[in-house]
């Protein structure tokens, strides 16, 4: 008798497959070494506002995890990131950039290119991709685990306590090793990042409405958009949808709905406040590495960077920015390897 029945039934059903145990919990934190270094460099170094991106960052979480039931990520554009950290792009360039990014994606979608690309590109090229990117990955936190002294609070001695962690317990795959390291994090966050709170306010405003001058949008198509196509395009669908085949036989994601997905979270959220985002393979194997299996994982760190938008608002770089480096750099490290 009500349209909203058909919809709500659906839901039900799918929180019914999902599990929302510790690996699942543990699991959803896999991909925190790549995620949280480059948001808190988006918020610092480029001025996006905190909460919005905070927000749709666990906005999509959700949706994504209740759209595909698998824990497919929702991280940063890498391209995008890497060049508005390093040329300190406005927040106006870089929403222009995720924004044209959707939009070129969903072009290819809708003039079959994305499905002929996966036909033509030969697998040991998505393989070399995926094993790239493993290698770039597990390096970058290596480097990150040990940038530190041995003896500082958030050194070596750290680092490998906490790999040593994930090593012994690698063959109990619902062992929660990365929601261990995460509560480690919390406790041993340095006293400087709690006195840099101290002056901000808490609580959240709300969405911020970002549009572009006619010159941001240059440089966010000439900068951002174009750099990053071809990574989306190879990794962002493409690799994570072989990877997806790989880990969930049987129940392998399809180049355009996870095409559709990336373009719908750009277009949807960037103009907001929301930071340029995408799918990644990297992700999928270093959640699922830790105990993820299906979009529970998701639903639940999406809820949780929800409620920390809501509580923190601009302050959520500083409270990124506080967080144990080295810990990250051994997630990532371990994501990276899962993924080679």
């Amino acid at each position: 008798p009500y349209p909203s029945e058909p919809m709500l039934g659906w839901l039900r059903d799918r929180l019914r497959a999902m599990r929302f145990d510790l690996p699942e919990l543990s699991g959803g934190l896999g991909d925190l070494g790549l995620f949280v270094p480059l948001t808190a460099s988006l918020i610092i170094v480029c001025g996006m506002e905190g909460g919005s991106v905070l927000f749709f960052a666990g906005l999509l979480n959700v949706l994504v995890g209740l759209a595909f039931n698998q824990p497919i990520p929702v991280q940063p554009m890498k391209a995008i990131a890497a060049v508005a950290i390093a040329e300190g792009l406005a927040p106006g360039e870089i929403a222009a950039s995720g924004f044209l990014s959707g939009a070129i994606l969903l072009a290819l979608v809708f003039t079959g290119l994305v499905t002929t690309a996966e036909r033509w590109i030969p697998r040991p090229v998505v393989r070399g991709i995926q094993l790239g990117v493993g290698l770039k990955l597990a390096a970058k936190g290596v480097t990150m685990a040990l940038g530190g002294g041995w003896w500082d609070l958030d050194g070596r001695i750290l680092a490998l306590a906490a790999a040593l962690l994930v090593l012994l317990t690698a063959r109990r795959e619902r062992f929660p090793s990365a929601l261990i390291i995460l509560l480690a994090g919390i406790v041993l966050i340095p006293v400087e990042g709690l006195e840099a709170l101290a002056g901000v306010s808490l609580g959240w405003s709300g969405p911020v409405w970002i549009w572009p001058t006619l010159e941001q949008w240059e440089v966010g198509l000439t900068q951002g958009a174009l750099p990053q196509l071809p990574l989306t395009l190879l990794n962002s669908v493409i690799a994570v949808c072989a990877l997806s085949g790989d880990l969930f036989p049987g129940r392998a994601i399809g180049t355009r709905p996870m095409a559709i997905s990336v373009s719908l979270i750009n277009l949807g959220t960037c103009l907001f406040g929301g930071m340029p985002s995408c799918h990644g393979s990297g992700g999928l194997a270093g959640q699922y590495r830790f105990g993820a299996r299906t979009g529970g994982s998701m639903v639940v760190l999406g809820l949780a960077k929800i409620g920390l938008a809501l509580l923190f608002g601009s302050a959520v770089g500083v409270v990124l920015a506080a967080f144990p480096e080295s810990l990250l750099g051994v997630l990532l490290a371990f994501a990276g390897l899962e993924l080679g």
